[in-house]
This record gives structure tokens, C-alpha cells and sequence, in this order.
């Protein structure tokens, strides 16, 4: 249900608001490949975690694009 919740609000948002959403998760993502290199990272499922958002960013900007 969190993930429902999650991709209806990424729904919302306009393309450029997605765009930028996704920026901040790669940066996130990035940080946290960072310190699971230096082994400061206590929860390594946030990497996948991330990941997937990042794809489901991207689905909804390539649906969106195809609608337009």
C-alpha cells in the first residue's frame, strides 16, 4: 500500500517537479553506493529501495511523454 501511495503522488507532479525528483534520487543513490563502499551504511535494502523508485520515476515520465 506505501508503494500505491507513492507512485499516486508521483502521478501529481508535473515533469519538470519528476525530473528533479529524480535528480534527488540519483544523488541519493550515489551517497548511499558511497558509503556502502566505506562501510558506513547500516541499511544496505535502502539501495534497492532506491532503485526501484528511481525506475518508477522514469516509467511515469515516459508515460506521461507518450500521452503527450
Amino acid at each position: 500500500m506505501k508503494t500505491n501511495k507513492y507512485v499516486n503522488e508521483l502521478r501529481a507532479k508535473s515533469n519538470q517537479e519528476l525530473k528533479e525528483e529524480l535528480v534527488s534520487a540519483k544523488k541519493e543513490l550515489f551517497n548511499l553506493r558511497f558509503q556502502n563502499a566505506t562501510s558506513q551504511l547500516d541499511n544496505t535494502s535502502r539501495i534497492a529501495e532506491v532503485r526501484k523508485n528511481i525506475a518508477r520515476i522514469q516509467t511515469i515520465i515516459t508515460e506521461n511523454s507518450k500521452l503527450s
